[in-house]
């Protein structure tokens, strides 16, 4: 059998525990990454026993009140609470998910929270995403044309609508991405679910006149074909959307245009 071994720095260590649930009946133990690159320490999970009964219902009201009631060194990032913005994107045991959307009774046991995985860490549950926005904008995700602006909206027919259903509804939290194993050993150059799907939803908008340029852009080993057809973008997607059809519909736009 073939043993692996970790750098002694990216180890992950037992945290400190924090109970504040005070004999609750309803407590609940949080199992939380921890990792701050001022302090020179290994990253660690911290566990938080709380009473379930002072905050809401899902995960992040948990990690708000962690945060303001317990442990105000705790960073995540977070906005709308409502599945719109997604930016509390994390892992939440073993899934990556909206915090806001994962209700803390869909989880038995303990809670492990976690950041998306495979991406760098800024600190604790903050993912670093400079590096899959640059590749959001490599796909230049807006409406392209080359003839002139019409004097009101560019209209569309109901047919050619309902293309971008299931498209437009992405909110970019990146769960699919770093969920894709092939995106995790190709994310330099293959440039996964999300920023596919994105450039689906542009290549199939009637209005947009730069298909060609756009599938030319894809035409590459490792930009569009790393997918194999894993699945785990559209299992992963906390908006029920399903990525790796889209890429699919652009490998099938490959063939049709050779």
């Amino acid at each position: 059998m073939v043993e692996f071994n970790l750098p002694a720095n990216s180890k992950v260590g037992v945290g400190k525990t924090v109970n504040v649930a005070n004999g609750a009946k309803r407590a609940k133990s949080f199992k939380i990454y921890r990792w701050n690159p001022d302090d020179g320490q290994n990253p660690r999970v911290d566990t938080y026993v709380v009473d379930l009964d002072k905050f809401g219902p899902m995960i992040l009201d948990a990690i708000i009140y962690i945060k303001n009631q317990v442990d105000s060194t705790l960073t995540f990032r977070r906005s709308c609470r409502e599945g719109i913005c997604g930016s509390c994107a994390m892992n939440i045991d073993g899934t990556n998910t909206l915090a806001c959307l994962k209700a803390i009774d869909e989880v038995p046991g303990d809670v492990k929270i976690y950041p998306l995985p495979h991406m760098p860490v800024v600190k604790d549950l903050v993912p670093d995403l400079k590096h899959i926005y640059a590749q959001l904008a490599s796909i230049k995700p807006w409406l392209q044309s080359q003839s002139p602006a019409p004097s009101r909206e560019r209209l569309q027919s109901p047919e050619d609508r309902a293309k971008l259903d299931g498209l437009y509804e992405c909110i970019l939290c990146f769960c699919c991405s770093t969920s894709c194993p092939s995106y995790w050993w190709n994310g330099d150059r293959y440039l996964g679910p999300s920023i596919l799907l994105q450039a689906y939803r542009w290549i199939v908008d009637s209005r947009d006149e730069m298909t060609g340029e756009r599938l030319d852009n894809l035409e590459d080993p490792f930009r569009l074909y790393r997918c194999h057809t894993i699945m785990n973008c559209t299992k992963a997607c906390p908006k029920g959307l399903n990525p790796a059809k889209a890429i699919a519909e652009i490998k099938k736009l490959m063939v049709v245009r050779r």
